[in-house]
């Protein structure tokens, strides 16, 4: 397993399809992560500090943790079948409970739990981005930092 970063989310093109961008810390891969709307603006909502007036389904199961006393520790995206990836949810407790990787990104997020990717996953269905295609990548961060969760509010 390696810890990877969530870089952010975007809505590729001509799909209008969200992603979720992960990145492994130790290494160059990117691994991208097709997922809907509502879990793009979870994602984007966390990364961005929005605080909405009721909670959302995430900070709700966050706040359901919390007084529990409950520890998510770690998600892990554990295999990609058929273009569908799968994750698990690992708390303290040593539980584990099996859950999509969008849900689990959203909720790591707003938790500060760590998120690992199985080497196989990023081996099958990562991205080296070479050198001078960086470029792409910090222009694809700049997008980040100017996108809004309306951005992926399906009209």
């Amino acid at each position: 397993m390696r810890e990877v970063d969530v870089i952010g989310v975007r809505v590729e093109m001509p799909s209008n399809q969200p992603i979720v961008l992960l990145r492994e810390v130790t290494g160059e891969r990117y691994l991208p992560i097709w997922i809907g709307a509502v879990e793009a603006t979870a994602i984007a909502f966390a990364q961005q500090g929005v605080v909405p007036p009721r909670p959302l389904t995430h900070d709700l199961m966050k706040d359901v943790l919390d007084a529990t006393g409950i520890d998510l520790t770690e998600v892990r995206i554990t295999e990609v079948k058929d273009n569908v990836f799968y994750a698990l949810l690992v708390f303290g407790s040593g539980v584990e409970v099996s859950a999509r990787p969008s849900d689990s990104i959203a909720l790591a997020l707003r938790t500060g739990a760590r998120i690992v990717c199985a080497d196989e996953v990023l081996d099958d269905a990562g991205l080296e981005v070479p050198a001078e295609q960086e470029d792409e990548v910090e222009r694809f961060r700049e997008f980040l930092d100017n996108v809004s969760a309306e951005d992926f509010e399906q009209h």
